[in-house]
């Protein structure tokens, strides 16, 4: 299928159906969601997995999910996990190359730990569940502790907890995810009469450092510009607003977008992948360009295998899936931006609708009217 256009409130029949197979395929018995076969497992992207569980109404296996995160968090808060997954892939070893020091002390990512709240609070807007939302607060409480004890005085919060020069520098795209991260969070807790005026002060601090800080971020190694998600995700996370929002996804479009194909990962590659296309079809929805991002999911559809499931990117000179992978976040990120062009699930909007600091009331007469 070279394209798909979605129309409003539903999805076409059985059309999303193998994404959801494929996640519960890899699922593992105790509820974790590895990359792919054989994969590791990050708090991250399991996460991301689950919100496409929970959006096709497998919502056993999502709590399931959910209670992995409960089981494996550590005392302070923090999860094991690995890098990122805009890395190059070993494809000898079927796990991506690690970049930085080779300190074999396992990392607990900030923006791996912090994106507990944007799940819990996806599901709990497709469904409802009050109970589901009560009892997974002590995790998502004791997460934020955890991400924004490692936040500056200047608003950027470190990428992870880790004895390493490398940890006191921050990433631009992991705290642009987290700033969504706190925002859910801060949902979470008046949704639950638990108010945290300090977590609103922090995500201010850090929109500020997003905003107004460049030089706050990449300080101690090579810039992660020629990452497409460095681009767009300031706007993803809703940091980037209005005209802002505008003019940064125009200032790099010719340099990340192959017409007719995707989002590149990286710049300097002929590689698209699907989840970043699919980020992006957020953001621009995110950012007042719908017409826009209908057209870019149209794209993704040529990269559908036969069962349903979507490869985790393509190589666009050789006309070859590349990694011949097809990992559950890229799944999850496919179903996420259907849900938000679609309008089907009651979760749709979460990352259209921004909450501004000073909206509170009027955020929570919208979600529970």
């Amino acid at each position: 299928m070279e394209k798909l256009y979605l129309g409003k409130g539903q999805f076409p029949p059985d059309f999303f159906e193998g994404a959801a197979a494929r996640i519960l395929h890899l699922q593992r018995p105790d509820g974790a969601i590895p990359w792919f076969d054989g994969g590791v497992v990050d708090p991250w992207n399991h996460v991301e997995a689950a919100m496409g569980l929970s959006i096709l109404g497998h919502r056993d296996a999502a709590i399931k999910a959910y209670d992995w995160l409960i089981d494996n968090q550590l005392a302070d808060g923090s999860w094991w996990g690995e890098l990122g997954a805009a890395v190059p892939i070993d494809l000898e070893t079927g796990v991506f190359k690690a970049e930085g020091p080779k300190d074999e002390t396992p990392v607990r990512d900030s923006n791996f730990c912090a994106y507990i709240a944007v799940g819990v609070w996806h599901h709990y807007l497709v469904t409802g569940d009050g109970g589901f939302l009560a009892r997974m607060w002590p995790a998502v409480s004791a997460a934020m502790g955890f991400v924004l004890s490692l936040q500056s005085e200047h608003g950027e919060i470190r990428w992870a907890a880790w004895d390493s020069r490398d940890a006191d520098d921050a990433l631009l795209t992991g705290s642009s995810s987290i700033y969504k991260s706190l925002e859910c969070a801060i949902r979470i807790a008046r949704a639950l009469n638990e108010p945290q005026d300090a977590w609103v002060r922090a995500r201010a601090l850090l929109g500020n450092a997003l905003r107004h800080k460049p030089h706050r971020f990449d300080r101690t190694w090579e810039s992660k510009e020629r990452y497409s998600m460095d681009w767009y995700y300031p706007v993803l996370s809703g940091a980037l607003r209005g005209d802002a929002a505008f003019s940064r996804i125009a200032s790099k479009w010719h340099i990340f977008v192959e017409n007719g194909h995707g989002c590149r990962c990286v710049s300097d590659e002929p590689w698209v992948t699907v989840a970043e296309t699919c980020e992006l079809v957020l953001a621009l929805i995110t950012s007042g360009q719908p017409v826009r991002a209908m057209e870019m999911f149209s794209w993704v559809h040529k990269y559908r295998h036969d069962n349903g499931a979507y490869w985790m990117g393509y190589q666009i000179v050789e006309n070859v899936p590349w990694p011949e992978e097809m990992p559950a976040w890229t799944a999850g990120a496919v179903l996420l931006a259907a849900d938000a062009l679609c309008g089907v699930t009651s979760a749709s909007r979460l990352f259209i609708d921004v909450l501004d600091e000073d909206a509170a009331q009027q955020t929570k007469r919208f979600y529970h009217r």
